[in-house]
């Protein structure tokens, strides 16, 4: 039986105003690719059934979307932060606290990387342009989403050297917020050459990392699908 992977989701509305239930179909393609069967997990079940859901799932990939509400990241407050969603933070919260207590696998992207630390007591940069002194651009637009824009050097070591294999590596990128305090648990993997960290794992656990860049956008590298390899392998087990 093929590994059932729950992918967390964005809420939006159509034309008509009417809510739905959003993920880009990159992160199902990539899932799809490695040999997984994509679940979508929509915030809805943060209320009454998500712990359900969880237990049938063998694997779980925290997608990226809005930005996280303060009252979780004890962040400054910034004018930038945008579409926060409570019910998505609640049930991502929730299923990092059980699965990084369990030991099932989970992948972070983006936001998944950022709500990972929060989950696990880090904080973040709510806007890093003015956070961080001597930034790069991070928040590149829609268009560019398979350009490699900066760096990342892999710390020696981690179980993300050991996916990539390579010491540095090029990735897009597409966020305005940022890994500040590293929550205690989590090991740092990567960082871009601004020192903001672009990677973080869990030590000793069975598959538990995140990364800050889009990996579903660039499924062409050998490097990437690897990534996904390892994560679907690691839920079949």
């Amino acid at each position: 039986m093929k590994p059932l992977i729950g992918i967390t989701t964005n809420h939006s509305t159509n034309n008509y105003g009417q809510p739905l239930v959003l993920l880009q179909q990159s992160y199902v393609k990539a899932i799809k690719q490695a040999g997984g069967v994509p679940v979508l997990i929509p915030s809805l079940v943060a209320d009454d059934g998500w712990d359900a859901l969880y237990a049938r799932l063998d694997g779980i990939l925290f997608s990226g979307g809005g930005d996280i509400g303060l009252e979780h990241n004890p962040g400054d407050p910034h004018p930038r932060i945008d579409d926060v969603d409570p019910l998505r933070d609640s049930v991502e919260l929730s299923m990092i606290h059980a699965a990084a207590s369990d030991g099932k696998p989970f992948l972070g992207i983006c936001r998944g990387c950022q709500v990972v630390n929060v989950a696990l007591g880090g904080t973040l940069y709510t806007h890093i342009p003015d956070q961080l002194p001597g930034a790069l651009d991070h928040s590149y637009p829609g268009n560019m989403r398979t350009v490699l824009v900066h760096q990342v050097k892999i710390e020696e070591g981690t179980h993300v050297a050991e996916i990539f294999g390579e010491p540095i590596i090029k990735v897009n990128s597409l966020h305005h917020q940022g890994l500040k305090d590293i929550a205690p648990s989590l090991r740092v993997a990567g960082h871009a050459p601004d020192g903001l960290v672009e990677a973080i794992e869990l030590p000793e656990h069975p598959f538990g990392l995140a990364v800050q860049w889009h990996p579903e956008w660039l499924t062409d590298q050998e490097r990437t699908r690897n990534l996904f390899r390892k994560f679907v392998e690691a839920a079949e087990k």
